[in-house]
């Protein structure tokens, strides 16, 4: 029971403190599901499997700059190896991106 005990203080401890609570009402949980995409990068067919929240990121990217998500995506593909030679995990960069993206604009939120 003691185990109990102290399991629970670790859930409620650390969190007592929290000012911005990241689950707002208005959440929508549909954002984090994951979808799985066929893409075109650079002439080869490929699936990236990214949360949809990344995919309207993408989506809203590809507009601004007149192009599809996938030239987008061959876009960053082209770069990362021309500048890193490569990425092991191409679609955490493409998290990143859409992160460094929406902290740019001053917008960390997506409207779906």
């Amino acid at each position: 029971m003691v185990y109990e005990d102290r399991q629970s203080e670790e859930r409620v401890g650390p969190h007592k403190d929290i000012r911005i609570d990241p689950f707002v009402s208005e959440f929508d949980m549909g954002l984090a599901q994951p979808l799985a995409r066929s893409v075109r990068l650079n002439g080869f067919a490929t699936c990236l499997r990214l949360e949809q929240v990344y995919w309207d990121i993408l989506g809203e990217m590809a507009k601004v700059n007149h192009c599809s998500v996938s030239a987008l995506l061959s876009h960053v593909d082209r770069e990362v190896h021309l500048r890193h030679g490569g990425v092991k995990n191409f679609s955490a960069l493409v998290r990143v991106v859409c992160v460094v993206h929406s902290l740019k604009e001053g917008s960390c939120e997506v409207v779906a």
